[in-house]
């Protein structure tokens, strides 16, 4: 057992075991737990098996291209549930003058992990005619290339989208928001290629947004940061821990890894994938700048 030195007055140590303790939410999708905190949403991806024929996604899941060779084909669904109110955002990234209609937003009850491949060609009619489905167009007029979407579903059960003015549009009612509800993309006619730029939940004193997603392949693990961008931290007030901690993030390895703005939350190798993808620090939301080694494992 290990005994490990934390920066962290009694205070801010009570409030750090507090912002662990609300990282352990679970991400659908990862098999690991991912949450920064009270105002993290949690990541916000594409889901990455449940995808039309024809999209292609990138950019860990957040971009998804459809082949502009035909105008269907171009479903994808997001990662995780999303929440009553939650705006999800987007960006047109490609559009295609060569086919009628364009993006087609809504959400399902169905998780995408459920369903069968391979997928509907469109979700009008092929997947709204079945229980659990609702989604309807978006005019052409606000899908051309560049273009930044935002759409939720309310208390109420209606669909809203908003356009790059904050101009509000009702786009359908009668959602069932009773279960679990998944973002459900229809990349569809002229639109060619969106990406995810992310969602938010507002409320009245505060607003939870979503954060970057974080990908666990065994490939990242080579590109850790060089020892020579590690330097370690003095401390003012230390605490001994009875136990040895474990990642925020992994939740499998131990903590080896303090950051400038003190906390000791990440094994190496999920810093070095902070470092690069957000370059926060996963509780404070502080620059992590060069993360550095407190102490390494026995």
């Amino acid at each position: 057992m290990n005994n490990c030195k934390v920066n962290l007055s009694s205070s801010a140590l009570d409030f750090f075991i507090q912002m662990v303790e609300h990282s352990q939410d679970t991400v659908a999708e990862s098999g690991r737990s991912h949450k920064c905190g009270f105002f993290c949403l949690g990541p916000l991806t594409f889901h990455k098996q449940a995808v039309g024929d024809m999209v292609h996604l990138s950019q860990e899941c957040r971009h998804a291209k459809r082949s502009n060779n035909t105008f269907r084909n171009g479903l994808v669904f997001s990662s995780r549930p999303v929440k009553v109110q939650e705006r999800i955002r987007l960006r047109v990234e490609e559009d295609a003058a060569n086919w009628h209609g364009a993006l087609r937003l809504g959400f399902t009850n169905v998780p995408p992990e459920d369903r069968c491949r391979p997928l509907p060609c469109m979700a009008l009619p092929d997947l709204t005619d079945t229980p659990g489905h609702w989604a309807a167009p978006v005019h052409e007029a606000y899908c051309q290339a560049g273009s930044e979407l935002e759409f939720w579903v309310s208390h109420s059960g209606s669909v809203y989208f908003s356009d790059h003015r904050g101009c509000r549009h009702e786009l359908l009612r009668g959602v069932d928001h009773s279960r679990p509800l998944w973002a459900m993309i229809d990349i569809y006619g002229q639109t060619c290629a969106i990406v995810l730029l992310g969602s938010e939940k507002r409320a009245l004193f505060h607003t939870k947004r979503s954060c970057k997603s974080l990908t666990w392949a065994a490939s990242d693990t080579d590109s850790l940061i060089s020892d020579d961008s590690i330097s370690c931290l003095n401390m003012e007030v230390t605490a001994d821990w009875g136990e040895q901690m474990t990642c925020v993030a992994c939740m499998s390895q131990e903590v080896n890894v303090s950051l400038r703005c003190g906390h000791r939350c990440l094994c190496r190798t999920c810093a070095a994938m902070i470092f690069r993808q957000s370059g926060t620090c996963p509780l404070c939301r502080q620059s992590m700048r060069r993360p550095s080694v407190a102490w390494s494992p026995r």
